[in-house]
């Protein structure tokens, strides 16, 4: 097989691989932590080159942060592939949509997508989910080692991984501080269920985890024990975590337990009873929601308090 190397090049441009296609490369070599520019992927595409990473050429200094990784054509395909392009983009649709609702604030919250049978793509520390580019995103094994991507993983990405190895349903997760769950977060409670139909369909009973310092190995087991049975959990004095089979889905689960949380605070507000599902009705949702692929949140037998 025909391979160029550029493994001493940051940025790797079309007009790089159009020179390699020209040659007639079947492949290209290049750094674990190098920049594949927009382009350059349809280039890729045009002259059916393939990519493999590697660490940087001897006697070259990788760059800062960067750690030399072995060659592997399978964690080429889960970060540089169309298919994982079309994940980064809609992970970064997905931070930008948590920024405009007001859930994310300064480089607050992260985003993750399991794009393999050990690997997940995931937003970098210190970034803006507004801000937040393609060529930012990380790839990482389930262990938390960095595989690809030019930025450090989020200090939190434990807490992705707790998911993904509880509950093989997961294939993306959402962390966000959205206001309204949060507050309940904060009080120890969470949502009553049997009061919203759409709610009762797509989270169901609400999972509260302890509270542990973020970032810790510990604060990432605090969900160990609900991600099986719920898709939405409180994570106590600090945010919201929500999972699905997709970045966009996990997001929507995010929207419907925040606007439930704000709706009931309003109708409490109004200070008259208000009305609960029927028993019978509540179990019609429970079906639609199993029908759905959903975990099943009235088998966890764990006692939380729920504010009435």
């Amino acid at each position: 097989m025909t391979s160029v190397d550029l493994r001493r090049q940051t940025s790797i441009s079309a007009k790089d691989i159009e020179a390699a296609g020209v040659c007639g490369a079947a492949e290209i070599i290049i750094d674990s932590r190098a920049v594949l520019e927009d382009s350059a992927r349809d280039t890729l595409a045009k002259y059916a080159i393939a990519v493999r990473l590697s660490g940087s050429v001897d006697g070259q200094k990788p760059s800062e942060g960067s750690t030399p990784m072995t060659d592997s054509p399978r964690i080429a395909e889960s970060f540089y592939s169309r298919a994982a392009l079309d994940i980064k983009d809609e992970i970064c649709s997905v931070g930008r949509k948590l920024w405009l609702r007001g859930f994310v604030d300064g480089n607050g919250g992260n985003i993750s997508y399991r794009v393999g049978e050990n690997e997940v793509i995931c937003t970098p520390t210190l970034f803006s989910k507004f801000d937040m580019a393609p060529d930012d995103l990380c790839l990482i094994d389930l262990e938390g080692k960095q595989l690809a991507g030019r930025t450090q993983p989020t200090s939190e990405v434990r807490l992705h991984l707790e998911v993904y190895k509880n509950s093989p349903q997961a294939k993306a997760v959402v962390h966000c501080h959205s206001p309204y769950a949060t507050a309940y977060a904060i009080c120890g409670c969470v949502p009553p269920p049997s009061i919203s139909s759409e709610f009762d369909v797509f989270i169901g009973r609400v999972a509260l985890a302890n509270y542990e310092t973020p970032g810790t190995r510990e604060f990432a087991e605090t969900v160990r024990p609900y991600v099986a049975h719920h898709n939405a959990i409180l994570l106590a004095n600090h945010g919201v975590l929500c999972w699905a089979d997709t970045p966009t889905h996990a997001e929507w689960y995010v929207e419907n337990l925040e606007a439930f949380c704000q709706t009931f605070l309003i109708a409490r507000q109004f200070g008259v009873p208000y009305s609960r599902i029927p028993k019978e009705k509540a179990e019609a949702l429970k079906s639609i929601r199993e029908k759905q692929g959903l975990p099943d949140c009235d088998s966890d037998a764990s006692s939380v308090p729920v504010l009435f």
